[in-house]
């Protein structure tokens, strides 16, 4: 069988209004993930931060001279203060803007994926996320769509990065052997121990058992069966769009997500093309979007598109496989993974692979006395029993998002650094929490305590108006540890 290469770089004309609704799509995304970071990014990375990234950067250029540059791909190298940080972010902002409006879009693009690239680097563990690099390869790959039109190529890696998130993520599910998924008992849990639940994942925690049972196994069918309608003709490809987007639209109504969903759901306009489409734009706007010319690659293009194209296809498959089996790479190969990675590109994905059974929570108190003392409240994560579970979508409250991987982690020397800034005071990491007890000077003393939460009964709720119930535990991490 051969491969004619000159066809993958045709443009399909079929994707022109697909297309612009895809680019509108990704600038949104952008811009909302560019201001999520921008309130927050200075208390999580700034000098006066959780984690300094000016610290980091130091340190890697004392061990690796000149190399960290390309270890940690970032703009800040330049400048690594809240301002240069701030400004990166609402940098982000308006150049998703300028996109959304059409304006500039080749150097916007380019100018947003270099900036997310940089703050993901900055932001550490903090973005240390699958949506992050999600994002991060989407806007790579948008890049070629503004100057080489929807050819065949770029259409498939789209599709194959949608693939990887809704196929490798149902496939680890089963791979990691976890009886919550296997017994089919996954949602009896979920919607209670999940990262950050809203006051819709209480209603859908109550749901009969069979309707959990009956979730789970829509689950499997939507992450294992569906993502590989992708790759077949048209109507399963319109069907895999339908499907998938209803299960975004089903995960927002019972999860906190941020921004992920609706990236996924972008990502599915490509599985529709101009027919469809044309049905949702008004007929104004849809005239003078066909009127406009579809751009032509030219042959540098179609060189790093190919190359990028390789270089993705590649490395997802050899570190996929290398998960799941013994493989060894040449160490060649192992470097052209690494920096692919390091610029967001040929992740893996693998997306509550394991279910939580128990949720603990953590409460950072303060004392002047080491007799009375007052919790820090967070935005968003489960305090106050009686506090409405928040919806934050789109927004990601990265601290909060951290707290809930603590209990089954164990590992506390971001923790550590975390309540040395309280004992500081410093306002950019205060600026995290929605109460601080301490607002005239620092606590003398700082603790840790943890709590069993759990939903109240529809009868407690209506006794009490509490929406959780919680047991103390005792001073964490000298707690019995949360597992898994």
């Amino acid at each position: 069988m051969k491969i004619n290469i000159k066809s993958l770089f045709l443009t399909d004309n079929n994707y022109q209004l697909t297309s612009w609704l895809f680019l509108r799509g990704v600038a949104l995304i952008y811009g909302i993930a560019f201001l999520s970071l921008a309130v927050q990014i200075t208390g999580l990375a700034g000098p006066n931060g959780i984690l300094p990234f000016y610290q980091t950067l130091n340190y890697a250029y004392m061990d690796n001279g000149w190399y960290a540059w390309f270890q940690i791909p970032t703009v800040f190298w330049l400048d690594a203060s809240d301002v240069a940080l701030k400004m990166a972010a609402y940098g982000g902002v308006l150049l998703a803007i300028l996109l959304f409006f059409e304006r500039w879009q080749f150097g916007a693009l380019i100018g947003m994926y270099i900036l997310y690239v940089s703050l993901f680097h900055a932001g550490d563990l903090f973005l240390n996320f699958q949506w992050d690099t999600l994002l991060m390869e989407t806007g790579f790959l948008a890049i070629f769509l503004v100057r080489g039109g929807p050819n065949k190529l770029l259409i498939f890696l789209l599709h194959w990065l949608l693939f990887r998130f809704r196929f490798m993520s149902g496939f680890f599910k089963l791979y990691n052997g976890d009886p919550s998924w296997l017994d089919l008992k996954a949602l009896d849990y979920y919607f209670e121990t999940q990262v950050l639940p809203h006051a819709g994942s209480w209603y859908f925690h109550h749901l009969p058992h069979w309707m959990h049972t009956g979730g789970v196994l829509y689950v499997f069918f939507a992450e294992l069966i569906v993502p590989f309608f992708i790759f077949l003709p048209r109507p399963f490809r319109i069907a895999a769009a339908l499907i998938t987007i209803f299960t975004q639209l089903l995960i927002m109504a019972n999860s906190n997500h941020n921004f992920v969903n609706l990236l996924v759901i972008v990502l599915c306009i490509f599985l529709l093309d101009d027919r469809i489409i044309a049905r949702l734009l008004p007929e104004r706007l849809r005239a003078r979007i066909q009127a406009a010319k579809l751009p032509k690659p030219t042959r540098l293009l179609k060189a790093l598109l190919g190359i990028s194209g390789v270089v993705i296809f590649v490395t997802s498959v050899a570190v996929f496989t290398s998960r799941i089996a013994p493989i060894h790479y040449p160490d060649f190969a192992k470097q052209i993974f690494t920096t692919a990675r390091r610029v967001g590109i040929g992740h893996i994905f693998h997306v509550y692979g394991i279910m939580q059974v128990d949720r603990q929570e953590l409460e950072i108190q303060g004392s002047n006395d080491g007799v009375n003392w007052y919790p820090y409240e967070f935005r968003y994560k489960p305090g106050p029993v009686n506090k409405r579970p928040p919806v934050n979508i789109p927004h990601q409250p990265r601290l909060d998002w951290m707290m809930w991987f603590l209990p089954p982690q164990r590992d506390t020397f971001w923790l550590r650094l975390l309540l040395e800034r309280l004992q500081e005071g410093s306002p950019q990491v205060l600026q995290l929490f929605e109460y601080n007890p301490f607002e005239d000077h620092p606590p003398r003393y700082l603790r840790v305590v943890a709590y069993e939460y759990q939903f109240t009964t529809p009868v407690e709720k209506a006794a009490t108006g509490n929406w959780w119930k919680r047991r103390y535990l005792g001073v964490f991490p000298y707690v019995k540890p949360r597992w898994p």
